[in-house]
């Protein structure tokens, strides 16, 4: 019988350390873990939840205004509430926390309300509030202790923002300047405009979205540009100055911008300071995550990561199934089924900008760096409901084909429901659909999702 406290310890209460706690409590395992703040981690409490209710909630202002061309009359101008919304949001986070608790009680985890120190490849201190630290054994340990907001060092660097405060600013910025061109960035640039704010994107970079395919991310910053986001390229900040209760940000060209709120979203940090990684000779990457082997393994064998903290792919879905990984590779895999893996390639994800961006496989120029040949197939159009919405917005979906194999290896989408139809798609890239299978698809008609399987012009080679 095993002579410590625990078979696993889990310290981070988020996405990837949650599911690994359920998965092993349920298998029988003794399992604790340990977390410091809200159950549920970033995507839970400050990111993909709350950031896709306040996108729904931006949509309807454009919504709103495009009823009139279907002959829906509003009486007056609809107005948001800013601080309903917020209350409304925290209800349905404190709901979600509360589940995440359940999860815990219904898999019989020990639930330890702290912050955790390893102390030695089998120990880790617990420490809650100003109490006492207390020490737990385990015959493994696994940090699931996420990511947090970076901000560089600049003068004026304390008077921003960062997405984790967004949520919950105590009044509306009706002037938001927001710093960074990833998702996250170019998210709030969206949701903060559909929500009546005046909204400037600045991007130090030649174009927003870096890593996404170059068409898609030219297309949609187009698109955000029609929508009312004032998207500036190749802008750097130097300095935010305080005006009173507004900010001036000034810019190494000369040029200044007033704003109500300065949102900097220009990357993320693993959260590694304070666990004793250095102590214990975990090493770490040059970005600060935590370098770990095919089963998750640090260098010390009985220590365990994944999730963001290790910086593969930092998508809540990606770290649940690392963490169903990791359970298979302690406890053995479940009685009649082989043990789960897990591949970065073909992983589908999402941006909530306006409209949004879906994307599956390899960008055009990642297949022209891995193939011999492709051809790329694209189209682009007004969506029917924007017949007589009076919207211009427009969709576009493309189709990158190893011209060797006929195998799509690349699908992208931006325009309403994007997320929504290529998560079907993503099922047939990964089972690795080939052109002709998409073209012998009868389609779904009148849908933006038929123009994948109705794509017959070659656009280029």
């Amino acid at each position: 019988m095993s002579t410590f406290d625990y078979d696993l310890f889990v310290i981070g209460g988020g996405s990837g350390g949650v599911r690994a706690a359920r998965f092993a409590g349920a298998r029988g395992a003794r399992v604790a873990l340990a977390e410091n703040n809200l159950m549920g981690g970033t995507c839970v409490n400050v990111g993909c939840i709350p950031k896709k209710m306040y996108s729904y909630a931006a949509g309807y202002n454009a919504g709103f205004a495009e009823s009139v061309g279907y002959g829906w009359q509003l009486p007056g101008t609809p107005t948001l509430d800013w601080d309903l919304l917020k209350v409304r949001r925290a209800e349905a986070i404190r709901n979600l926390n509360d589940i995440y608790e359940r999860l815990m009680v219904g898999a019989q985890v020990r639930r330890l309300q702290g912050t955790g120190r390893i102390v030695d490849a089998h120990t880790v201190e617990v420490t809650a509030g100003h109490g006492a630290p207390r020490r737990y054994t385990a015959d493994n340990i696994l940090v699931c202790t996420g990511g947090r907001p970076w901000v560089p060092a600049f003068d004026g660097s304390e008077l921003v923002v960062t997405s984790d405060d967004v949520f919950d600013l105590p009044v509306f910025p009706r002037r938001l300047v927001v710093v960074g061109g990833g998702y996250i960035a170019s998210e709030f640039a969206s949701i903060f405009q559909g929500m009546g704010a005046d909204v400037t994107q600045l991007y130090r970079g030649e174009q927003i979205l870096r890593g996404f395919d170059d068409e898609v991310r030219d297309f949609v910053a187009q698109e955000m540009r029609k929508h009312g986001v004032d998207i500036r390229t190749q802008a750097e900040v130097t300095r935010v100055q305080a005006r009173g209760d507004a900010r001036r940000v000034h810019l190494s060209d000369g040029n200044t911008l007033d704003a109500d709120v300065v949102l900097y979203a220009t990357g993320r940090c693993a959260n590694t300071t304070g666990l004793g990684l250095d102590e214990l000779g975990v090493q770490l990457s040059p970005r600060g995550t935590i370098n770990v082997d095919e089963n998750f393994a640090t260098q010390v064998p009985s220590v365990y990561a994944l999730g963001d903290v290790v910086g593969r792919r930092e998508l809540t879905p990606v770290a649940l199934t690392e963490a169903m990984v990791l359970v298979d590779h302690l406890l053995g895999p479940e009685p009649g089924r082989a043990a789960r893996t897990i591949s970065y390639e073909n992983i589908a994800t999402a941006v909530f900008t306006h409209p949004p961006v879906a994307t599956v496989g390899l960008s055009e120029s990642q297949a022209r760096a891995r193939f011999d040949a492709i051809r790329v197939f694209r189209s682009d159009f007004r969506p029917l409901q924007h017949t007589l919405s009076g919207s211009s917005e427009r969709t576009l979906v493309k189709l990158v084909v190893d011209a060797a194999s006929d195998r799509v290896v690349g699908l992208h989408m931006v325009g309403a429901d994007a997320a929504e139809i290529v998560q079907g798609f993503a099922v047939a890239i990964q089972c690795g659909a080939t052109k002709a299978q998409f073209d012998q698809t009868v389609p779904i008609h009148p849908t933006s999702a038929e123009e994948f399987v109705t794509l017959r012009q070659l656009t280029r080679n």
